[in-house]
């Protein structure tokens, strides 16, 4: 990916390999990973690849070559092996998993793709507009905002109209200064944002709009650049958020995240609140908000701001 104003036109497959690799075999330590020390001194607080090597039950020369990039050859079973090693979690084997298949059919000298234009089934679209007390919406793994019913329009008013073109969750979280006051908890949404790009980038390295993207992101945000350097990536489908709505003040949503068989590469997700709650009731009045904006045929107050 790049991380200037250049664009590419694919993930650089065996730079992502090493550098997952090895921020991962540095984040977890000796004592983590039951390696014996002997009161040996050590200069990096990891696992060097040697240990790395023996708990996968490898050579260190073979790893040493995965850790350089080179997954082309390597078998799942390995790749399990190395996982368990470094004590992946799910999203980080998946991840693993990913990137070798990558590595694979690179071998077939893929060439460079355009993203296909991507659009919503008119049925699903009916689906979303018969969830009437939940803020639902699809969105594609660059967090493109695809569809979105009324409510949930009216949740996130704050992102319509931010920006030309189709909503991005990650280019409102790191570029508008709004993000800051809608996400209470902006760090913990920056991390999730990253990571969800992160993990799609090893799932696609031929997004040509999901590098482009990235390279803008990465050009005008320092903290999105931090991040991204960290390789985390990350499961997200189920959980709890908080919001600070202009309208209705704070409330917090449990989410549940759906990918789409039908539609590959897009996710159904949910807000809903707990029933009776504080945050119910104000899910309610927006709701409300939402249904007399459209009856007088303007926009929400919050989207024009």
């Amino acid at each position: 990916m790049p991380c200037g104003g250049r664009s590419v036109d694919r993930v650089d497959n065996r730079t992502e390999v090493r550098e997952f690799l090895i921020t991962r075999r540095a984040k977890i330590t000796p004592d983590q990973a039951g390696v014996p020390l002997y009161g040996q001194r050590r200069r990096v607080p990891g696992l060097r690849r040697e240990e790395v090597a023996q708990l996968a039950g490898v050579s260190t020369d073979y790893y040493t070559r995965l850790e350089k990039g080179n997954l082309r050859g390597a078998s799942d079973s390995v790749l399990d092996a190395i996982a368990r090693a470094l004590h992946l979690d799910d999203a980080e084997r998946a991840h693993l998993l990913d990137l070798a298949r990558a590595a694979r059919a690179g071998a077939a000298r893929e060439p460079r793709r355009r993203p296909r234009p991507q659009q919503v089934r008119p049925s699903l679209q009916h689906l979303l507009d018969a969830m009437t007390a939940a803020a639902a919406f699809i969105r594609n793994g660059r967090l493109d905002i695809l569809a979105i019913n009324p409510l949930g329009r009216a949740f996130y008013a704050p992102l319509h109209g931010a920006s030309p073109g189709p909503v991005n969750l990650a280019r409102y979280c790191f570029l508008d200064p709004g993000a800051a006051d809608f996400y209470p908890d902006w760090a913990d949404a920056a991390d999730t944002t990253v990571a969800l790009l992160r993990t799609e980038a090893g799932r696609d390295p031929y997004d040509r709009g999901l590098t482009d993207l990235v390279g803008e992101l990465a050009t005008r945000s320092d903290a999105f650049r931090s991040r991204w350097a960290a390789h985390d990536v990350r499961l997200h489908h189920t959980g709890s958020k908080r919001f600070r709505h202009p309208v209705v003040g704070d409330l917090t949503v449990g989410f549940n995240a759906t990918e789409l068989p039908a539609d590959p590469g897009l996710t159904l997700t949910v807000y809903t609140a707990e029933p009776g709650s504080d945050s119910a009731e104000k899910l309610a009045l927006l709701a409300s908000w939402a249904a007399t904006s459209d009856q007088a045929g303007t926009r929400p107050a919050a989207e024009t701001a």
